[in-house]
């Protein structure tokens, strides 16, 4: 006699049976009752639950929450008030290990502690959504993926301009060919809004009472406490965060990414604003990546420009004030202009030379919403349009290459199935970071 499915089995493999091919190419986002009823919810956990956390936890509210982890209370405690009844805890492992009915887990943690919340929880066979960029380094990318698609679970990163659909219409256009050739990509953001000092602080203030500091550290080297690090400034710092590149790399530069099928570089170079600091990333660079040709797709350069902007050859062909963050494709007929963040719209310039411009027939389906597209992943539906195995990870290492290339301070070569830059040794380190006793993946 066979054995019954138990309920986690059955979402596992539903959600690897529907496949990511449909979802890509047809529709099918009609929410149905039966998705909602109770017995059809998913038990999710969420790690991380104030700042982004808290509208993550949001996303999913309409699930089955039950478990909840941060590593201070005292950030927590607007989720946890909202659900007093739920278990509670500040290490996710502990949660993990008690909390046996766990369908799927959010992560929500600053970017150090990512790939080690998210393999912990695939690794038993739970479906996971997690915050861009997907991981620390590129070695942690490549992982995320490989454990995604070995233990065959549902996933997510959390690139919300991916779930638009203006900025579905957006890669459908570029996928027509309307812009001819494509040869320029010029990506820029007003990053960093938060600091980047360069030095570590001299104080040593005490920790406070509702924070577990030597959990918030993770993998991170350890260092004295200090509220220069935390709760949002994190980002300033190499131990912690990516930088203004890792932080908004995955929206502004995610619309020319997916519709030119960009994969990996071939070489990166960063120019940055003063000396290469091995504490915090720079106040301003650029950083310029090699593509090489892709099929029928030529060659193109991709500039990426932190509180930079592009030359004045690129924005004197934009019709008004350069918006401050954004993205431009330069093609042989004309160019594409996205003022926004998410690349959710766009501009095809000069205006007259695109009057008649009709946008093709739809290729991509259309989104139920971003955290729905996960939720319904997960229950059986058509894998997420970011989802680790065939996205999240190649546009992570690509975004994640750039940091690389500002904390080497040259140019290489990018070697991707090896993992390598094969004609800089300096850039092994950051390819792949060594981690704190204790906390080895």
């Amino acid at each position: 006699m066979s054995r019954p499915l138990n309920r986690r089995k059955f979402l596992q493999t539903s959600a690897v049976s529907a496949g990511a091919a449909g979802f890509w190419l047809t529709g099918g986002n009609e929410s149905t009752a039966q998705d909602n009823a109770p017995n059809n919810r998913l038990n999710v956990a969420v790690v991380g639950v104030g700042g982004r956390g808290s509208a993550n936890l949001g996303g999913v509210a309409g699930e089955n929450i039950v478990a909840l982890c941060d590593v201070d209370d005292n950030r927590a405690r607007e989720a946890y008030n909202r659900y007093p009844n739920v278990p509670k805890f500040k290490d996710y492992r502990q949660m993990l290990e008690r909390v046996r009915n766990i369908d799927a887990v959010v992560v929500s943690t600053p970017d150090h502690t990512h790939t080690h919340t998210a393999l912990a929880a695939m690794r038993l066979g739970k479906h996971v959504y997690c915050e861009k960029p997907l991981t620390h380094s590129v070695w942690e990318a490549r992982q995320m993926k490989e454990v995604a698609a070995s233990q065959r679970v549902a996933t997510q990163m959390g690139n919300q301009g991916t779930s638009a659909n203006g900025f579905r219409a957006g890669v459908e256009a570029i996928r027509s060919g309307v812009l001819g050739p494509v040869t320029e990509v010029h990506a820029w953001t007003n990053r960093p809004i938060w600091p980047q000092p360069g030095r570590r602080p001299k104080e040593t203030p005490a920790v406070p009472a509702t924070l577990d500091w030597n959990l918030w550290q993770g993998p991170a080297p350890e260092r004295p406490y200090h509220n220069s690090y935390l709760p949002f400034n994190w980002r300033g710092w190499w131990d912690y965060g990516t930088g203004a590149l890792g932080d908004m790399g995955c929206h502004t530069a995610n619309l020319a990414f997916m519709a030119l099928r960009l994969g990996a570089p071939s070489t990166v170079v960063a120019d940055v604003e003063g000396a290469v600091n091995n504490e915090s990333p720079p106040n301003g660079c650029t950083v310029t990546y090699e593509f090489p040709a892709r099929g029928d797709l030529p060659a193109l350069k991709f500039y990426w420009y932190e509180r930079r902007r592009p030359p004045a050859a690129i924005t004197s062909r934009i019709n008004g004030n350069l918006s401050g963050s954004g993205c431009v494709l330069v093609g042989e007929r004309g160019i594409l202009y996205s003022p926004s963040d998410y690349g959710s719209e766009y501009r095809l310039l000069p205006q007259e030379a695109f009057a008649n411009f009709r946008a093709p027939e739809p290729t991509l389906a259309r989104t139920p919403g971003h955290h729905q597209e996960w939720i319904r992943a997960c229950k059986g539906g058509p894998a997420a349009m970011s989802n680790f195995v065939d996205y999240a990870s190649a546009l992570t290492e690509f975004i994640l290459l750039g940091n690389v290339a500002i904390r080497v301070g040259q140019k290489f070569t990018w070697d991707s199935a090896n993992l390598r830059a094969t004609d800089c040794a300096a850039a092994a380190p950051f390819i792949r970071r060594e981690y704190r006793q204790g906390w080895n993946l």
